[in-house]
């Protein structure tokens, strides 16, 4: 039974003149705990995380970065081929220049978070991951690092002792293995039936796949795409079925400082 929970949101997700996704990143402030900014890889630009900089700040929302492949046209959904060492330094890059942004407002980076197919490349790849958590070691020992329970990101993190968050997917489908599966265009979902998808996963630890099987399943987080239609209603729900229910929606520093209960 958890009875607190972080709930994050990817925010920033525009370049320049254009936006992406339907919910305002203040809307979508107002609702979550912890914000996942695009740090200009994928998207996002200096404009933008300065901005949501400091809309984290005004509500108190954990500060993230959202790093990516360099791949704005794909929105960092394609794998790039490219060297760990190299994909670290390009993490790097994106971290510090958010870092700078929140110093900017008075406010600490909580945590890094990979997009995309970073994440999920992260996800399977061992070498990769563990270039990444011993540079953050190195450079950020204190920042929590977010990935899926089902990973070499978190074996990694754990058996290195680095602050890591397990993330449970509100908006996305749960194969058998314990893995998400990937989609490019997110479709629209009922907020009160992944309102109780939630609540099952928190009061239960279990989700049903695709297949109809119940799968165990950890986390610290719940993550809801800024891109998935009605997200903001989404968000709403969740947070009401969760407090209805006892269940405390805190940043992910706080969660951490409860302590897992698995």
């Amino acid at each position: 039974m958890r009875k607190i929970v972080d709930l994050n949101c990817d925010m920033g997700e525009g370049f320049g003149h254009w936006s992406y996704g339907d919910a305002p990143d203040e809307a979508l402030m107002e609702v979550i705990s912890s914000a996942n900014v695009a740090t200009g890889f994928h998207a996002g630009d200096p404009n933008s995380m300065n901005r949501v900089a400091a809309l984290a700040k005004a509500h108190g929302v954990g500060l993230g970065a959202h790093p990516a492949y360099k791949d704005l046209q794909g929105f960092g959904r394609r794998r790039i081929d490219a060297a760990p060492d190299e994909l670290v330094n390009d993490v790097l890059y994106q971290i510090g220049a958010l870092r700078e942004f929140g110093r900017r407002h008075g406010i600490s980076l909580q945590h890094v978070k990979p997009h995309g197919a970073l994440y999920m490349e992260a996800a399977r790849n061992e070498d990769l991951s563990r270039h990444l958590v011993e540079t953050l070691q190195q450079m950020s020992p204190d920042l929590i690092l977010f990935c899926m329970g089902a990973s070499k990101t978190y074996e990694v993190a754990k058996r290195l002792s680095h602050p890591v968050v397990r993330e449970f997917y509100s908006d996305r489908d749960y194969a058998d293995d314990g893995m998400i599966v990937f989609t490019r265009k997110p479709t629209t979902l009922d907020p009160e039936a992944i309102a109780r998808k939630c609540l099952r996963a928190c009061q239960d630890g279990t989700v049903e796949t695709t297949s109809g099987k119940s799968i165990d399943v950890a986390f610290e987080s719940i993550c809801v795409h800024s891109d998935t239609p009605g997200a903001v209603d989404i968000l709403r729900a969740i947070r009401s079925i969760l407090s209805e229910n006892d269940i405390t929606i805190a940043p992910a520093s706080d969660v951490l400082a409860q302590g897992s209960t698995d």
